[in-house]
């Protein structure tokens, strides 16, 4: 397709409310400083990401997968008065970069910041979460949404990322690729699970939103 997919990106950007200073510096300081920096979500994912959450309005929200915090304050426009994000991330070296965002915007006591395993922090917070986004560990997706989903309210949303995995969920799988496998597990796990609603928006790597029924 040439150059379109770019092209119709650009437009996208050039017709949606423009980028918080804040995230715009996050992401700059964050191309400039960190590794793999691609994870970062962005001005297109977070703008959708903060449109679905003020949609959601939730009270409390849970993501798994902090890296540099783009997507945590993307999100957290979108709590209710008085709402927390509890936010986990594996690798500490990231923990003071997320944290001195969420300190420039303003979002220091709102945003609670958890370092190490998801599958050990997240079973003992004793919270029900109106808005979960998934987007940790491709491999154990399946694992992360069955612990998470008995702490979802009934009617509360599910987001997972990167499940249309830059299109390798379509092509042959090499025997070694265990995260196009976990996603391609969780896509048919979601898919024929009664408790959720399921659908896929096609947003950079695929966003799989599920609602809990």
């Amino acid at each position: 397709m040439h150059n379109s997919s770019l092209d119709l990106e650009q437009y996208i950007l050039n017709h949606i409310d423009n980028e918080d200073p804040i995230l715009s510096q996050l992401d700059r300081d964050t191309h400039a400083n960190v590794l793999y920096s691609r994870m970062c979500s962005g001005h297109l994912q977070g703008s959708i990401l903060t449109f679905l959450s003020k949609l959601v309005s939730p009270q409390n929200i849970l993501e798994l997968g902090t890296f540099t915090g783009y997507s945590a304050i993307s999100l957290a426009k979108g709590l209710k008065e008085g709402g927390k994000l509890h936010t986990v991330e594996i690798n500490d070296e990231l923990e003071e970069f997320a944290f001195s965002y969420f300190e420039k915007a303003g979002l220091s006591e709102t945003i609670i910041q958890h370092i190490g395993n998801a599958e050990e922090i997240v079973p003992a917070l004793d919270e029900t979460f109106d808005l979960v986004f998934m987007d940790a560990d491709k491999r154990r997706y399946v694992e992360h949404y069955e612990m998470v989903i008995d702490k979802v309210s009934q009617g509360g949303v599910i987001l997972a990322d990167n499940t249309l995995w830059d299109g390798k969920v379509v092509e042959p799988i090499a025997n070694n690729d265990l995260q196009t496998k976990g996603i391609l597990a969780f896509n048919d796990h979601v898919k024929n699970d009664p408790r959720v609603e399921t659908t896929i928006l096609p947003l950079r790597d695929g966003i799989t939103m599920l609602r809990k029924r």
